[in-house]
């Protein structure tokens, strides 16, 4: 088991952090973010760092402490600085663009994807001259915007063996070996 739950979270200013029987609210600049408290994992502010604590030493209770508090610390993450995660787009002809929350997306299929992202997430296509397409998502909530990502990764994942489809910026493909002659 990690030690991860032991870690004292820090209260950035101008983070409100509110404990209402077994739901955490959190509020910052970019938004609100709440999340339910199960297993009696008790969650304490004190001098401006926030400790997340379990009954006992059993298993369930040691994986949901660290549990509670990753998810605790990227809510605040999230509602202080925000998440951000990018896509770039591998192939001839593969293009993206969006029109406000529409995003619209070229994959070597014989019809274009239109995606209807999210309100909470900010979707942005960027086209460069000589290099290959991105599209960048922020938002305050970490798990939106992965689940976002993944499903749009899904609809042309990276092929080995030229690398063509749909990757994170900085993900290293294993590749492979083409037909030996």
């Amino acid at each position: 088991m990690s030690r991860i739950g032991n870690n004292p979270i820090t209260l950035p200013a101008g983070i409100t952090f509110d404990i209402k029987e077994n739901v955490i609210t959190v509020k910052g600049k970019l938004g609100e973010l709440s999340q339910e408290i199960k297993d009696d994992i008790t969650v304490k502010v004190e001098e401006g760092k926030i400790i997340v604590e379990r009954p006992s030493d059993s298993k369930s209770h040691k994986a949901k402490h660290g549990l509670y508090r990753a998810l605790l610390n990227n809510m605040i993450v999230g509602v202080s600085e925000g998440w951000t995660k990018e896509l770039e787009l591998v192939g001839v002809g593969y293009r993206a663009s969006n029109q406000g929350q529409v995003l619209d997306l070229a994959l070597g299929f014989s019809h274009n994807i239109v995606l209807d992202i999210a309100p909470e997430v900010i979707v942005e296509a960027i086209s460069e001259k000589g290099k290959n397409p991105r599209v960048k998502l922020t938002s305050f909530d970490k798990q939106l915007v992965g689940a976002v990502a993944a499903k749009i990764r899904s609809f042309r994942p990276p092929e080995p063996y030229k690398g063509k489809g749909v990757k994170f910026v900085g993900e290293i493909l294993r590749r492979k070996a083409g037909k030996s002659a």
